[in-house]
């Protein structure tokens, strides 16, 4: 992809950007050197290389779940900025 083929307004939309000239421009030069970047990726030659999720493997990650004391009320509510009746209260956000 070169950067003519780059929308940078129709991205820019999606991402719910308001950019200035001068962003579009420095923008549109760092995504195009980005994306040649990930086509020189595409080059390596990764025969015999196996897939993995992570660089190094990995074991044992989960601690034990076991059951251990939660907040109190009051502990929950001491930084809630609107409380009624022991609960947070939130805007209604459905109708």
């Amino acid at each position: 992809m070169n950067q003519a083929d780059l929308d940078l307004d129709a991205l820019a939309r999606l991402a719910r950007l308001a950019l200035t000239p001068e962003e579009k421009a420095t923008f549109q030069r760092q995504i195009a050197d980005l994306l040649r970047h990930i086509e020189r990726l595409g080059e390596v030659d990764v025969t015999g290389v196996e897939p993995s999720a992570h660089a190094h493997p990995q074991h044992n990650v989960w601690q034990e779940d076991e059951p251990r004391p939660g907040l109190t009320p009051a502990e929950a509510l001491r930084n809630a900025p609107v409380q009624r009746d022991q609960m947070i209260a939130v805007p209604k956000v459905v109708e």
